[in-house]
């Protein structure tokens, strides 16, 4: 082989070499997503959760607005109320860890085949929107949540659409749309989504006095001597008896009572109807007494363009607390020593519980909240609803033994039974048998 032909192979080889390296690179190329974020990585790089100071969270219909102030998140819509701060502190933190399952290289004019159509008026078309922002007011990061991903599985026999994602996209990556295994159902333009529903509890009830305001002689009042007992209606008449089964509401009135909505201050006049306002006055064995307005609400006409419609019937209600705690024990006649100081302690222990618990419930005064006809059902009876209705009277005669009438005049009677007296028979006819 000549130097010739050598040099020919080498070119030869080179070539080879310089084709078999163009293919991988194309296909690697071909594989790789052009987008940001891979499967398994995290949506954000580096989630600013540490500075967020306000989130806006926009609808199709409605937009909330969550800001922290000293230290604890409010919900701007409805007075600066207390936001559920697990509900919050959720969804920051899930935007923190979310991974993507896939990635989706498109631009963001095909946001509305993701459900992150802005121009929609339907939730499911436009999705919803959260703009985070610093204490200065700079953005510092936003996200808008699409479409629920489906499964191809059928759904599941406990119930559920077979849902397995959601499309999500970071705003401040242009390169695509991502699909994640979250679903975030707690997050809702909706501002009474937000709220920290904990409400008032009264516990081991004494008395209840209900009235309808400006009419006195409407007023009621339930008491009774022990925890134990039941309840009695005070001032009642001889042919006033109280219908039990009614009376028995009232001992678990208001018992894990949670409220639908905080009314604006700026909209109570016109959220109040002008008739069927109510009072009621509940006090307790520990002395903590509980004073309540109620009033039929009217409906909410900015809920109409709101993504989820009003409740219908539902009323608005206020209410005031006070107590006089008990801050000595009742000593026993007789106690032993260890057993009053067993007791001591308990005391200690449930006046500290109850003035914490008063001063958590005196900060639901001043504010009106909007609750289901079923949490204040048992105070909007009048008194005549207390009395139980006497038995209908029987439709038979007396002593009538069960006779019944027939068509045509007849009248049937039942056949004799052991209880009817024997026929006497003379003592000629006895001979004969």
């Amino acid at each position: 082989m000549n130097k010739r032909q050598v040099i020919i192979l080498w070119v030869i080889a080179i070539a080879l070499g310089a084709a078999v390296t163009a293919v991988k690179l194309s296909q690697n190329q071909s594989t790789h997503s052009a987008t940001k974020r891979s499967p398994g990585q995290m949506l954000f790089e580096s989630f600013p959760a540490t500075e967020a100071n306000s989130i806006e969270i926009q609808g199709a219909n409605s937009t909330v607005t969550l800001v922290r102030k000293d230290g604890k998140w409010v919900v701007s819509q409805r007075d600066s109320y207390a936001a559920n701060s697990t509900f919050v502190n959720d969804f920051i933190r899930t935007l923190g860890d979310l991974k993507v399952t896939q990635s989706l290289e498109a631009g963001p004019s095909f946001a509305p085949r993701f459900g992150m159509d802005d121009a929609a008026t339907k939730p499911e078309s436009h999705g919803l929107t959260a703009t985070f922002k610093d204490a200065s007011g700079k953005e510092i990061a936003k996200v808008t949540l699409g479409k629920t991903i489906e499964g191809s599985a059928s759904p599941s026999p406990m119930g559920g659409s077979g849902s397995v994602g959601r499309y999500v996209r970071n705003h401040a990556d242009t390169s695509g749309f991502y699909a994640v295994s979250e679903m975030f159902p707690s997050v809702s333009a909706e501002a009474k989504r937000w709220l920290n529903d904990a409400f008032i509890s009264p516990e081991k009830i004494k008395s209840i006095t209900g009235s309808l305001i400006g009419k006195p002689d409407s007023t009621w009042k339930l008491s009774r001597e022990t925890e134990e007992a039941e309840f009695k209606l005070d001032g009642a008449a001889a042919a006033e008896v109280l219908d039990t089964t009614v009376a028995s509401s009232f001992k678990s009135l208001f018992a894990y009572a949670r409220f639908d909505d905080v009314v604006p201050t700026a909209q109570v006049a016109e959220r109040t109807a002008a008739d069927g306002k109510r009072s009621a006055v509940i006090e307790t064995f520990e002395g903590f007494t509980y004073t309540v307005k109620i009033s039929p609400a009217k409906p909410d006409t900015a809920a109409a363009s709101s993504e989820e419609p009003a409740a219908k019937d539902n009323y608005l209600l206020s209410v005031e607390v006070s107590a006089e705690i008990p801050k000595e024990r009742k000593k026993v006649e007789g106690e032993k020593p260890e057993d009053a100081k067993t007791q001591d302690a308990a005391f200690a222990d449930r006046q500290k519980a109850l003035t914490e618990k008063l001063a958590k419930e005196k900060a639901f005064a001043g504010i009106t909240y909007e609750v289901a006809k079923t949490l204040v059902e048992p105070l909007l009876k009048d008194r005549a609803a207390l009395i139980a209705k006497p038995a209908a009277p029987s439709d038979k005669a007396p002593n009538s033994g069960g006779v019944q009438k027939l068509p045509g005049g007849m009248i049937a009677r039942p056949p004799m039974t052991a209880t009817t007296p024997p026929v006497s028979v003379p003592p000629s006819e006895q001979e004969q048998k």
